[in-house]
């Protein structure tokens, strides 16, 4: 049982050093990820095209 509250004890310690972001910084992230991810695709698509293109092209 000792060791039960020992371990409650020590995640209790470690969860109170957590510093948990707040929506505005959340926010953030998520349209920082979602112009990344919609440039990088848009990047792929592109080449997907020309390589299509060309390829059609020699054959």
């Amino acid at each position: 049982m000792e060791k039960l509250r020992a371990y409650y004890n020590h995640s209790k310690a470690e969860l109170s050093k957590v510093i948990f972001p707040i929506k505005e910084q959340i926010r953030n992230a998520f349209i920082s990820v979602f112009v990344v991810v919609t440039v990088i695709s848009l990047f792929l698509a592109l080449i997907d095209a020309i390589m299509s293109f060309s390829l059609s092209t020699i054959i």
